[in-house]
């Protein structure tokens, strides 16, 4: 691999996503690093990741080069959904820490100029809420339980859910409740587990509640939310069916009665106001599903959301048409309503990508390549945890260690998330890696033996590891004043390629080149070469570009 990191004063480019700056638009350009916190690092040796374990870990995420944190939910919660069905939005879990120690947490990230993101869950709360247990012991039609969806059933005696709404985890999105006498009584909703019961946002208190909630987080200093299914909140009038089965496979590709509902935005725009009356840019991100990249762009209007995750982008294949054809739309859409793409190749509820693109090792070198494709897109990038050293999925977990409810619930565990929620790998040579505090071997999940040589102490200092082709991406990123956020000097200009290449321009003087092919190609050397996912061959005035390689350059 081939790395030449430019000589650029930091007085000579201010981008907004750079530490140390106090651009409000910080946002646009962001590299934002996702923490699924239980699988982090574990501070207290319980094998759990913890707030304390993330502090931790400050000086290697800074190290790294990205501009923020968004750390997936860490309220008190029963765990039915490991974080994601809220008890109590306003305080920790014990089994995370404490307030103080998110207090810890955030000054130490902001004393390194990290920004750090909260994980918000407001289409339903657990079953454990004070709320939801009032609604519970309360009448049908009550004040208590109007705060959730409850109705009564269909058939002669209620004895049939009252629509055909199907659960994300499968099955039916309704459980039956139980009366104080015994029989059975009304219906609530729940499109996720049963035990996180959807919240009615037609309701004006459920609405403030939440309100009151983020200035709580955001009198602590967070500089923004990541919002969970922020396309749930609202639903169609009257609740009707949708007429067929397979609801889960719907999502994003057809208009639903529980999801992306025009009444969504209402919603957002009091949260905009919200955001903007705090110093410093706070922002909110949408886990947002729609039918088109049209609707999409709908809750990144200028006076809704700052972000929404590209997952058309996510799913395509390593092939150089689809990919080109979802950067167009994508920079088409965002851009007319003047909002940046958002990029992103994995997550905690997606197969890392390395499994997607094949796994092995044409999945690892694809990954390197998608990698520095994406941190060369104009706009904000999200790096899912783990994706620095090149993890792949985990597919042989034992199914008795397998708690994920989406797997658990659908029968097959190959559905299931626990696969790219293993423990990061930090160091040594046996499993957990160095997880946990020295001497600890507990892990919620196990990681794999052969992961000896993918940890961070492994690969820190190898110029051919993944964490190094990481590093190396996102320090020339700062650098060069082309990359980030487009402007009139840095816009995407598509470059004459054959066909499973991808060449562009952005601004006079960078050049990306990505071969998705299965066979390298000749091409005229763009320029100086800066950075490579695999080593290229340059003699002559032609470069070599093997398959499965991207590479930057400097005009």
């Amino acid at each position: 691999m081939t790395t030449e990191i430019l000589a650029v004063e930091a007085a000579d480019v201010v981008r907004a996503g750079q530490p140390g700056t106090d651009r409000t638009d910080w946002w646009r350009d962001a590299v934002i690093y996702q923490i699924y916190i239980r699988s982090f690092a574990d501070a207290d040796g319980d094998g759990v990741g913890d707030l304390a374990g993330i502090r931790s870990r400050l000086p290697y995420l800074a190290d790294l080069g990205v501009d923020a944190l968004w750390i997936t939910p860490f309220f008190t919660s029963p765990m039915a959904d490991f974080g994601y069905d809220v008890a109590d939005y306003r305080a920790v879990d014990p089994v995370f820490g404490d307030l103080d120690d998110f207090r810890a947490l955030l000054a130490d990230a902001h004393a390194r100029a990290l920004r750090v993101i909260v994980d918000l869950v407001p289409n339903h709360t657990s079953d454990r809420h004070a709320w939801f247990v009032e609604a519970l012991a309360a009448p049908a039609g009550s004040p208590a339980r109007d705060r959730y969806i409850f109705r009564e059933g269909r058939g002669a005696h209620g004895e049939l859910p009252p629509n055909d709404w199907e659960s994300v985890f499968g099955g039916p999105a309704w459980t039956r409740t139980t009366d104080p006498d015994g029989t059975p009584g009304q219906w609530y909703l729940h499109l996720f587990a049963p035990e996180q019961p959807d919240l009615n946002w037609d309701l004006e208190e459920v609405r403030a509640e939440f309100l009151d909630v983020l200035r709580f987080w955001l009198d602590l200093g967070v500089d923004g939310f990541r919002i969970d299914v922020a396309h749930g909140l609202v639903k169609a009038p009257g609740l009707p069916d949708v007429g067929r089965a397979d609801h889960v496979e719907m999502i994003g590709n057809a208009v639903l009665p529980f999801f992306d509902q025009d009444g969504v935005h209402e919603i957002y725009r009091a949260w905009r106001l919200l955001l903007d009356s705090y110093p410093g840019g706070r922002i909110g991100a949408a886990e947002a599903w729609a039918p088109t990249p049209e609707r999409l762009a709908n809750y990144v209007r200028p006076d809704e959301l700052h972000q929404a995750f590209n997952f058309d982008y996510l799913g395509q294949p390593f092939e150089a048409g689809a990919l080109r054809a979802a950067i167009d739309h994508s920079l088409a859409t965002a851009g007319s309503v003047g909002a940046p793409s958002t990029w992103v190749l994995s997550n905690h509820d997606m197969k890392r990508h390395v499994t997607r693109y094949g796994g092995g090792a044409a999945g690892r070198a694809r990954a390197r390549a998608a990698a520095l494709l994406m941190l060369a897109l104009p706009g904000s990038a999200y790096v899912y945890q783990g994706e620095e050293l090149g993890l792949p999925e985990v597919l042989d977990i034992p199914v008795e260690f397998l708690v994920d409810p989406q797997g658990i619930q659908s029968g097959d565990p190959a559905k299931g998330r626990d696969g790219c929620r293993v423990p990061l790998p930090w160091s040594g040579a046996e499993p957990p890696f160095g997880f946990g505090p020295a001497g600890s071997t507990a892990s919620w999940l196990p990681a794999p033996a052969a992961w000896s040589g993918l940890t961070v102490a492994a690969q820190t200092g190898d110029p051919d590891s993944v964490l190094e082709l990481y590093r190396s991406a996102l320090a020339l990123r700062r650098q060069l004043p082309e990359l980030g956020a487009e402007t009139d000097g840095s816009r995407l200009t598509w470059l004459p390629s054959p066909g499973p290449v991808l060449m562009f321009r952005r601004g006079e003087e960078f050049v990306c080149t990505v071969n998705t092919g299965s066979d390298a190609v000749t091409l005229p050397v763009p320029g100086t070469l800066l950075l490579g996912s695999a080593p290229v061959a340059v003699a002559g005035g032609q470069l070599t570009l093997p398959a499965d390689t991207a590479a930057w350059w400097r005009v």
